[in-house]
């Protein structure tokens, strides 16, 4: 147990890079993320023998800004490709306020700024009052279009970098050769949704609803899935290379011929999910569900 007072002074080696904090700074703001957790004196902590590190495997370049959050509430001023990297860590540790709070500064930059889209917010909303919407190739770059219903609508080779469609309802949507790069999903309804040959790379699917969605030949490469729900999602020839699947729901899915190389899928359901001749031998598996599932001739 970590039974220290909550003014102790906490050693962190977070890949490789070394930081000091106290467990009242890792507890208090975020009492509900994965650090707190860790530090409530609930869990076995392991420590180095030498001088009392305690090892996460993360990269430790966004750490500070981390640690910054907690003790002082404040969002750090960093780039798009910048915020997308913290945002990944802040799904990581479980900080839904970071989270937010990146969200919310994106949202005023991007407000702030002149952008080359040929849709406003408002002209997206009343399009979706219309039957079969289509916004095939447009540009949408930036665009804050979340908690919006936008089901059935058909984005098919649009330009979505950098959009923010958290908690939408985008059931059944087309997606097809989109470029999503870094756009955030956090929560947002995709069942049945098309992202056929789509440009996902560095994308935020946590906790979005996948259920059924056709993401063949998508490129995944460096998404973060924790905790989505891709029951019987179709991922056949999918680059998921550094994609992080912690605790997905994969049961049922399609991953013939996906490319799993450093995907994070611990504690992920992979019940009956199709794995067949999948190269998993530098997948981590940790504590992954496979009952039932098709291994026949995949590399472990």
């Amino acid at each position: 147990m970590y039974s220290d007072v909550s003014s102790s002074v906490v050693r962190l080696n977070i890949g490789g890079k070394k930081f000091c904090t106290t467990v009242d700074t890792l507890t208090h703001r975020e009492p509900q993320s994965m650090l707190a957790a860790m530090f409530s004196g609930r869990h076995t902590v392991c420590k180095d023998s030498d001088k009392g590190y305690v090892f996460v495997d993360r990269d430790g370049k966004h750490f500070r800004h981390i640690l910054n959050w907690l003790r002082d509430g404040v969002v750090p001023s960093l780039s798009d490709s910048e915020c997308s990297e913290l945002m990944r860590e802040a799904e990581y540790y479980q900080l839904l306020g970071l989270v937010d709070g990146i969200t919310e500064f994106l949202n005023r930059k991007k407000d702030g700024e002149e952008m080359d889209t040929e849709l406003t917010r408002t002209d997206i909303i009343k399009c979706a009052q219309s039957e079969k919407v289509r916004l095939r190739g447009v540009n949408l770059s930036g665009l804050d279009l979340s908690k919006l219903d936008l089901s059935y609508v058909d984005f098919s080779f649009a330009c979505l970098k950098n959009v923010f469609f958290s908690r939408a309802n985008l059931q059944c949507a087309k997606f097809r050769d989109v470029d999503a790069e870094n756009t955030i999903f956090h929560n947002a309804i995709l069942r049945e949704c098309e992202f056929t040959g789509a440009n996902l790379r560095g994308a935020l699917l946590a906790g979005a609803n996948l259920q059924s969605a056709n993401l063949q030949d998508a490129c995944l490469i460096d998404c973060s899935f924790c905790g989505a729900d891709l029951r019987s999602a179709h991922l056949q020839t999918a680059d998921l290379t550094n994609a992080n699947l912690e605790g997905a729901n994969l049961e049922g899915a399609n991953l013939k011929g996906a490319k799993l190389h450093n995907a994070n899928l611990k504690g992920a359901n992979l019940q009956r999910a199709y794995l067949r001749h999948v190269n998993l031998r530098d997948t981590h598996l940790e504590g992954a569900k496979l009952d039932g599932a098709n291994l026949l001739g995949a590399i472990r």
